[in-house]
């Protein structure tokens, strides 16, 4: 068990320079730790029995297994709602009249690790991306500021310089960085419509469905997780007799791979939707960031003491939202007093320098 969790651990480590916000993170961190997890808890067989076991007289039990999960075990939609026992051996297995009842064929769960797996790396391509077209800028910027004694260096004249040499032509910086956010933000609602396709319509409301499910009396319940997860199946297996004539033999499955698989797809779609909606308005925020210098101001100032807010007024007016991006990611990295001097030298060099 640690050697298969030890690379997702890996994943865990802060990192030193931060070129990024933490929304980023919920994407390409948070969401792809959860993904990889998922996928790996699924493909560990031996810590929660075996996938599928099937009993149908006349054929070895491995041979079935094989047979059923190989092309897929169904229910009969009809009967899910019932009493087990009674009207129905469990819920959707059951007699069947073939052309009479429909039926609905389950073989996803033979791809759910998979799936689970891709999107993670769906999830971390923007960030890729991102690390590609950043090209280590910030860590260069930054260097080692945050040492006491390194803003008396030569790394404070050249990093002055920066942004009087680079005024107004840093706008392509955080071009590419806001189209890495819509990456994010397209991605996670299409994750959403490609595990609602994978589940055949039914992850679109399903965390939904097992809520609501949850505050209804036992007695009156539409199991939902049933439905979209059953965890006993019907499967069909046809032979050859002794005689030769064809004999279709019904069988019955158990899916245990399903009782994990249903709580893991009720923790996603929770888990999707939040980090959707957190997208959602972080695409708002950064409207606002694009559209409002005045909140550019205020967002700026929030990261400095009161008396070089006017200095920061200064700032703000002579820089693009390019200069002003890059000017804020410098100030997560660096400690609040070295901010305020950076703020401050600059600012002096700015009024002393007319520079369009």
């Amino acid at each position: 068990m640690i050697d298969v969790f030890g690379s997702i651990k890996a994943l865990l480590k802060v990192d030193e320079i931060c070129i990024d916000n933490i929304v980023f993170k919920l994407h390409y961190k948070a969401t792809l730790i959860i993904l990889l997890t998922c996928s790996t808890i699924v493909t560990l067989r031996q810590y929660f029995g075996d996938p599928i076991d099937c009993i149908v007289d006349g054929v070895a039990s491995h041979v079935m297994d094989t047979y059923c999960w190989i092309y897929g075990t169904f229910t009969i939609p009809n009967r899910i709602n019932g009493k087990a026992g009674r009207t129905m051996a469990h819920p959707g297995v059951s007699n069947f009249e073939e052309g009479v009842d429909s039926v609905k064929y389950h073989n996803y769960y033979q791809w759910v690790c998979f799936v689970l797996f891709f999107q993670a790396m769906f999830f971390y391509f923007p960030r890729y991306v991102w690390k590609i077209w950043e090209a280590g800028r910030m860590k260069a910027l930054v260097f080692d500021l945050n040492n006491p004694f390194s803003f008396e260096s030569e790394h404070k004249q050249l990093l002055i310089n920066y942004f009087v040499h680079n005024l107004h032509s840093q706008n392509f910086y955080f071009i590419r960085f806001f189209l890495c956010e819509i990456f994010n933000l397209c991605n996670v609602f299409l994750q959403i419509y490609f595990m609602d396709c994978f589940l055949e319509g039914e992850f679109r409301t399903y965390g939904l469905d097992v809520f609501k499910m949850t505050e209804m009396n036992p007695e009156d319940r539409n199991d939902v997780m049933s439905r979209v997860f059953p965890q006993v199946t019907k499967c069909t297996f046809n032979k050859f007799g002794p005689s030769g004539t064809i004999q279709i033999l019904d069988g019955m499955c158990i899916l245990s791979q399903n009782n994990l698989n249903e709580k893991i797809y009720v923790f996603l779609w929770f888990w999707f939707w939040f980090v959707a909606i957190i997208s959602v308005l972080n695409f708002v925020y950064r409207t606002l960031v694009i559209m409002v210098p005045h909140f550019r101001l205020f967002l700026l100032r929030s990261r400095i003491d009161h008396f070089s807010h006017k200095k920061m007024k200064t700032l703000t007016l002579k820089f693009w939202i390019g200069d002003w991006f890059v000017f804020y990611q410098l100030a997560q990295n660096v400690s609040p007093v070295v901010f305020r001097e950076l703020v401050s030298e600059l600012t002096k060099k700015f009024e002393g320098k007319d520079t369009v």
